[in-house]
């Protein structure tokens, strides 16, 4: 198996980081509005990608169940931090917090990790873990930080109206039926995945670009960084060592879900915060943070995690 270099992480890493330099100056001297690009992204860019992901990614009963493992451990751990970050933060913060806690940058940073660290195989696995943590993004994220600003009934609507479960569905069910995507339009989709990553992280420097000194939270950004490089790369090798002990486990498998561990918080966290109108600023300066410690992170917990996995 490919040994990271922090070398490795400098490419992506330049990459998003202009991304989020652009949206800083669109904003800055454009004057662009960002909700209604996270309106786009969350009602059209972001199903469109889903679909094509897993309609080429080929489901199966085994790699649905690395989606529904990854959803429902997403799913958890938002759940508990969700009743914790009430009794320390206010609503909206709370919300950021509990949405943030279930998740990470598994596809803007992570995949371009995973196609270097890993094989066809490998990388395969790791889509599969990221379309479960994404679906938990969409429906039991979106609706915990819906509740920091709406009703439960509210919430419920709103994710009702999220066109990425119908996605999931729809994928799943032409799957199931043996229905083929037409090749044409599988094509016409390929588009999608950089447009969302280039302005999912253009969104968080538009945000950035209105963040006052008011709304820097030390006890946020400190919580949030606890969570995605304390919690999240003990859960990893934690699910890891436990399948060890009980299954023999493809290194490409051990991988894909160490590096779901490891990569820094998403850029969802801001599109969505931005979208509900809940605390954008404090979440981009958080992602913000998780990502430029990355390079010196993720090499270092990898090595250390690979190691005692036996790798």
């Amino acid at each position: 198996m490919t040994a990271i270099e922090p070398d490795t992480l400098m490419g992506p890493l330049w990459t998003l980081l202009a991304f989020v330099a652009l949206g800083w100056l669109a904003s800055r001297r454009l004057a662009i509005d960002p909700r209604p690009i996270a309106t786009l992204l969350i009602y059209l860019i972001a199903p469109l990608t889903f679909f094509r992901a897993l309609t080429l990614g080929g489901p199966t009963p085994s790699y649905l169940l690395l989606t529904l493992a990854l959803f429902t451990v997403s799913s958890l751990v938002a759940l508990v931090f969700h009743r914790l970050a009430r009794q320390c933060f206010a609503p909206e913060e709370s919300a950021v917090l509990a949405f943030s806690s279930g998740t990470g940058n598994t596809g803007y940073f992570g995949l371009p990790l995973a196609l270097v660290l890993l094989p066809p195989q490998g990388v395969t696995l790791y889509l599969f873990c990221v379309l479960g943590v994404t679906l938990y993004e969409f429906t039991v994220g979106f609706y915990l930080s819906a509740r920091g600003q709406f009703s439960a009934r509210q919430s419920l609507m709103k994710i009702l109206r999220l066109p990425l479960v119908y996605a999931f569905l729809a994928a799943l069910m032409a799957s199931g039926l043996e229905l083929e995507v037409p090749a044409a339009v599988i094509d016409g989709m390929a588009v999608f995945p950089a447009t969302y990553t280039l302005l999912g992280m253009m969104i968080i420097g538009m945000t950035l670009s209105r963040v006052t000194i008011r709304e820097v939270d030390g006890r946020f950004i400190a919580a949030c960084v606890a969570i995605r490089y304390g919690l999240w790369p003990l859960l990893a090798l934690g699910a890891v060592v436990g399948l060890q002990a009980f299954f023999e486990v493809p290194a490409e498998l051990v991988v894909a879900l160490l590096l779901v561990g490891v990569v820094p918080m998403a850029a969802n966290v801001v599109v969505v915060a931005m979208e509900l109108g809940i605390a954008p600023g404090k979440g981009a300066l958080a992602v913000l943070v998780t990502t430029l410690a990355a390079p010196l992170v993720i090499p270092f917990y990898l090595g250390v995690m690979m190691h005692l996995a036996g790798l």
